[in-house]
């Protein structure tokens, strides 16, 4: 009984979120090797949400939720918004990895904490106590992760793996360290970091909608519904050569089906799984795997070079990750003790200390 409480608390969901990361990395390099093949990003991203729908649509029966209120149409309104703000992320993020690389995709990725931490001042969903180590380790955190981009970014180094002149199909365009190269490389992260700011957004706005409706399933389902509704009409106008809509049976049409069904449908219930078992500090911890996982792909399947740059970067933007996640999880752990506190109270009044520290959390989940 406790192995099999072992397997299903620690192992499983630790397996499952090394599969999802790597599916993840997987769907970025695929693209990428399908761009290069010519695969047009609109028509990518139009048959991705359009696959990943009706797979999505059975959940919520499956995984029926009950004493759920009313659904209201304010509430739809906040879902399509999710949508537009998620398909202009998925328009940044494709160009940006078409420009770029994977490796910079996934390195990027880990400034999602940190924009979050700055949106939620600015929007003030979270106070700033200065003298505190939470708020201190959150501010050097995103210090720490935004310097690490910018090192990315705009540093690339000496070449610690070359770029392999084997597969002349699949290698990028431009000859490393051109001078075209290095600015498709910083316009790519200004496209990928556009993206993560955008989907920091969408976690505060989904944040607020699940306070609303309770119910993962559904709100996933219809965020795909409406990204699947605007980017019919965008991609279809934007992408007029109708026959670059018919795939062939290569690469291209291998990446499209791999993005609806493991970069939507299985990453999204892994996730929303995850969330529910360990919480979003646990899934939070996986991300800077990623960019080890990406740099190997890239070499192996893309004959992408692997720069100094990119590994100073990524090693520092890990740090400053790991800073704001640890701030959250301590955060978390104050306000757990506050609620019990509040729960123990002998006369079911607050105590003044107790009140005011309840005041001032405010949690991004």
């Amino acid at each position: 009984m406790a192995a099999g409480s072992y397997y299903y608390k620690d192992v499983l969901p630790f397996s499952a979120m090394v599969a999802a990361e790597c599916t993840n990395v997987g769907l970025n390099t695929l693209f990428k090797a399908a761009t290069l093949r010519g695969l047009s990003y609109y028509v990518f991203i139009f048959y991705s949400s359009a696959i990943a729908t009706p797979l999505l649509l059975p959940l919520p029966f499956i995984f029926r939720q009950r004493g759920l209120p009313t659904f209201k149409l304010s509430l739809l309104y906040r879902i399509f918004l999710l949508g537009v703000i998620g398909f202009v992320a998925q328009l940044c993020s494709y160009k940006g990895i078409e420009y770029s690389s994977p490796t910079l995709a996934s390195a990027i990725s880990n400034l999602i904490p940190a924009f979050t931490f700055i949106l939620a001042v600015i929007f003030r969903m979270e106070i700033l106590a200065l003298r505190s180590s939470i708020t201190q380790a959150k501010i050097m955190g995103t210090i720490v992760s935004i310097s690490g981009a910018l090192v990315v970014l705009f540093y690339k180094g000496p070449t610690i793996i070359s770029a392999s002149s084997q597969s002349p199909s699949l290698s990028l365009p431009s000859p490393p360290g051109s001078s075209q190269a290095n600015w498709d490389w910083v316009i790519g992260g200004l496209l990928l970091t556009a993206e993560y700011l955008l989907l920091s957004i969408c976690y505060i706005v989904q944040t607020q909608v699940i306070k609303i409706y309770p119910a993962e399933l559904i709100i996933v389902l219809l965020n795909n519904v409406c990204a699947t509704i605007v980017s019919a009409p965008v991609c279809l106008i934007a992408e007029g050569n109708l026959s670059a809509w018919r795939l062939r049976p290569d690469i291209t049409l291998v990446a499209v089906i791999y993005s609806g069904i493991f970069g939507s449908f299985f990453s999204s219930v892994v996730h929303i799984w995850g969330l529910h078992l360990k919480g979003p500090v646990y899934i939070s911890n996986f991300k800077p795997l990623s960019i080890a996982i990406a740099a190997a792909m890239s070499v192996i399947f893309l004959g992408d070079a692997l720069y100094l740059g990119s590994v100073i970067g990524a090693i520092i933007l890990s740090f400053g990750f790991y800073a704001v996640i640890w701030a959250k999880a301590k955060e978390e752990l104050s306000e757990d003790k506050c609620y019990s506190s509040l729960e123990s109270s002998p006369d079911g009044k607050t105590p003044l200390l107790d009140s005011n520290k309840v005041e001032s959390i405010h949690i991004i989940e």
